[in-house]
């Protein structure tokens, strides 16, 4: 039998104690709840139903299908815990679903699964879990928790290839302290062996990178089944305000993209901004994206108190990228503004940036549209 290492340890709080195990059908989930038997932990099992393929028309398979909440069901009978579904459909719609309609038709390219993890599993679930008696809620998420002091930090995982603290900055120390991620300490390759050796049906399972409501990547279809609204057509400009041709409204459309405009020129035209105002989508060459400096908005502090002076840090703006050096320079009304030591290419407003210390999540928030 595989022995997985140690390095998990800062993730994991005292041995002992009832732990709830969000359980998705996947591998990681399923994991997270070997892991955690075996260092002792009186385990339960529990799949979220948050969306039906069905609902919308869709044929794909999603990551709330029946077969997914089959995987889970099995991974726990495997793993001798009980196993419960919990259905949270309207509450998913509500925070997520919907907002996702709403932040597209009002310009905006929002992160769905940073709302999910936000309201739905570290929201909704954690209280489910308190309510039903248990000391933590664990999942398959590849991160880590440290308590340093009286708090606790937020960090990346050791595996960085499979790292997801970028979508987790919302955490709140409490959360923080009744929250494992058990992965957090351990290679992905580490992870799918040690599933594969206790006979768990899903250990070769592929990894599910798909939005469940949006499984064909058809976002604008998804936000027309939502909202219920059709797209408006309307006009492409240049910098100049000089029409290019003719849009298909801009919930089909967001920042820095280039392909399906539908618009020729000489140089490669990207789409630098959208005015829901004039129903505009203006185009641009690569250099319209570049910006020294973005603001961003709601920002959340792991830490629970707000940093008052600039200083230096790591900013991510997409989930697989590496931090760019900047300055954060906080402002009023929970606002950070960020300077990058470089020009960048700003994601589109509606997305996260995320700073962080070395490995330490500092905190994070949505980038604000330019002015």
């Amino acid at each position: 039998m595989i022995r997985l290492s140690s390095r998990t340890a800062p993730t994991v709080k005292a041995v002992g104690g009832r732990v709830l195990v969000a359980m998705s059908g996947g591998v990681d989930s399923s994991a997270a709840a070997l892991l955690l038997k075996r260092r002792g932990y009186d385990c339960a099992g529990c799949t979220m139903k948050l969306f039906d393929s069905g609902d919308a028309g869709l044929s794909r398979r999603t990551c709330c299908s029946l077969e997914d909440v089959e995987y889970a069901r099995a991974a726990a009978f495997r793993l001798g815990i009980p196993h419960w579904v919990f259905n949270f459909k309207d509450a998913f719609r509500a925070a997520v679903m919907e907002k996702f309609a709403a932040s597209y038709e009002s310009g905006l390219t929002p992160n769905p699964c940073i709302d999910c993890n936000r309201y739905l599993k570290f929201g909704k679930l954690l209280d489910r879990a308190r309510v039903l008696g248990f000391d933590y809620l664990a999942t398959g998420h590849y991160a880590r928790i440290e308590r340093q002091g009286q708090r606790y930090a937020l960090k990346k995982a050791l595996d960085e290839s499979k790292d997801q603290s970028y979508f987790l900055y919302g955490m709140t120390q409490d959360q923080l302290a009744h929250t494992l991620f058990p992965l957090g300490g351990h290679q992905k390759s580490e992870v799918r062996k040690a599933a594969w050796e206790a006979g768990l049906a899903n250990a070769g399972k592929r990894d599910s990178q798909d939005i469940c409501f949006a499984p064909d990547g058809d976002y604008a279809a998804a936000v027309e089944r939502i909202s219920g609204n059709a797209a408006v057509p309307g006009n492409f400009v240049d910098t100049a305000g000089r029409v290019l041709g003719t849009h298909r409204g801009i919930v089909r459309y967001t920042i820095g993209q280039r392909r399906g405009l539908g618009v020729s020129a000489r140089e490669p035209l990207y789409v630098c901004g959208i005015s829901v105002r004039d129903n505009t989508v203006t185009l641009g060459g690569k250099e319209a994206l570049l910006r020294a400096w973005m603001e961003v908005g709601a920002f959340h502090w792991i830490s629970g108190t707000a940093q008052e002076r600039p200083f230096p840090c790591g900013v991510k703006l997409r989930s697989t990228q590496k931090e760019l050096p900047a300055t954060a320079y906080p402002a009023e009304k929970g606002r950070v503004c960020v300077v990058f030591d470089e020009p960048q290419r700003v994601p589109a407003p509606g997305q996260a940036a995320v700073l962080y210390e070395g490995d330490t999540v500092l905190g994070g928030g949505e980038i604000l549209p330019s002015a």
